[in-house]
């Protein structure tokens, strides 16, 4: 399918229904939950999940005030993004609590008054940069906002095969096809911004390449985010999957030939994550 619009883009998102409906709800047998067992070490993995779901509206409203925001296409894919992304936080606490790790009521409210003040900070200072930039940003928004997506499917993928859960496998298939969605969308806008505006390429990538960094770790801190990276990719096959579904995808964006910007942060993650797991076993023995 061609898109010459980002009307074009929105009009075929609309169009797709949502995965996690009522019907879908009312399908899962949460009382089975403890059936199965389940690997106590991605129980961490589970909560930075679910946290970084429930911060999307910050960054939706972090992304009201600029041009990018400001755009009647993407304002409303974000509208219907965030409140998808918001239930896929709650699913995921349920399940938490099903499997025996009760949270608060108000987990919620929790999760965002942690959120640091560098990382306040430091969005606002982005934010007024994006403004005095203008609309050459939105295609570093995109692309910044698929990269997440890629990445966060994978996760989730990966996190399935590893827990071998059928009620948790069952969640994540039907939150995965709304993050599917979610990457489409992101993707096709950045291609269609980035294939218009040659500058708009050389800001992206110059963005990507010296500030990505894996979703939620300046947010929620990098202890945990290195923790669930070093979890989920830290083995060869997580490698392969990093390059393959994410790196390897990207360099068909204009002007992203050869990025290794990914690659190169999920090692630095899975690295110190893994210093993480063996000071906890140390601790341990000691």
């Amino acid at each position: 399918m061609t898109f010459e619009s980002k009307k074009d883009v929105l009009d075929w998102y609309e169009a797709q229904p949502s995965s996690v409906t009522p019907e879908f709800l009312s399908s899962i047998n949460w009382h089975e939950v403890r059936q199965y067992p389940f690997d106590a070490r991605l129980v961490p993995v589970l909560f930075y999940m679910r946290d970084v779901e429930s911060l999307t509206d910050m960054y939706y409203r972090e992304l009201r005030r600029t041009p990018t925001g400001r755009d009647p296409h993407i304002s409303k894919f974000m509208a219907r993004w965030g409140e998808e992304e918001l239930v896929h936080g709650q699913l995921l606490d349920r399940f938490l609590n099903e499997l025996g790790y009760e949270t608060d009521e108000r987990w919620y409210e929790g999760v965002r008054s942690s959120v640091g003040r560098f990382y306040k900070a430091h969005t606002y200072a982005i934010t007024t940069l994006t403004n005095l930039v203008g609309r050459r940003f939105t295609g570093t928004h995109m692309i910044f906002g698929a990269i997440n997506e890629m990445t966060t499917g994978q996760a989730y993928r990966r996190l399935m095969e590893k827990a071998n859960h059928p009620v948790l496998t069952q969640i994540l298939r039907a939150i995965l096809r709304e993050e599917s969605l979610h990457t489409n969308f992101y993707s096709r806008v950045a291609r269609l911004e980035l294939e218009r505006q040659p500058i708009s390429q050389k800001l992206a990538r110059f963005v990507i390449d010296h500030f990505w960094e894996p979703v939620g770790g300046s947010a929620l801190g990098y202890v945990r985010s290195n923790y669930t990276i070093a979890q989920l990719f830290g083995d060869d096959e997580g490698r392969r999957v990093i390059d393959s579904a994410v790196s390897k995808r990207l360099n068909s964006f204009p002007g992203f030939s050869g990025v290794a910007a990914i690659n190169r942060a999920a090692e630095k993650s899975i690295q110190a994550g893994k210093i993480i797991h063996q000071m906890e076993a140390l601790s341990a023995v000691l």
